[in-house]
């Protein structure tokens, strides 16, 4: 599908607590996920990049060292190699994350 209304979008659960939506080509995969209150991802690190946005509510990012609370209309970017992690707050996120292929 080339074209996404996040509005209305439907997600399938992805895991416990996280729903998502997945387009996914040659190069590039973008993902529309909403993500529960009080859950955390676990630290990890790939050969590729990584950016989104925020579209509702707040998540904090980990990126090497930075930390900080992202809220709507904020970004990411994650340079390939770098450790990173996710975890949200009281509230739920939607984030929009795009992830450049390698290979």
């Amino acid at each position: 599908m080339g074209f996404w209304d996040i509005k209305t979008l439907t997600l399938d659960e992805f895991r416990p607590g996280i729903w998502s939506k997945i387009e996914s080509g040659k190069n590039l995969t973008m993902a529309v996920m909403e993500i529960a209150p009080n859950k955390e991802g676990n630290a990890h690190d790939h050969p590729f990049d990584q950016c989104g946005v925020v579209v509702e509510g707040e998540i904090e990012m980990s990126i090497g060292e930075e930390k900080k609370l992202l809220k709507p209309m904020e970004t990411y970017f994650i340079p390939a190699g770098i450790k990173h992690n996710w975890k949200t707050t009281v509230l739920s996120a939607k984030i929009l994350d795009v992830v450049l292929k390698q290979g």
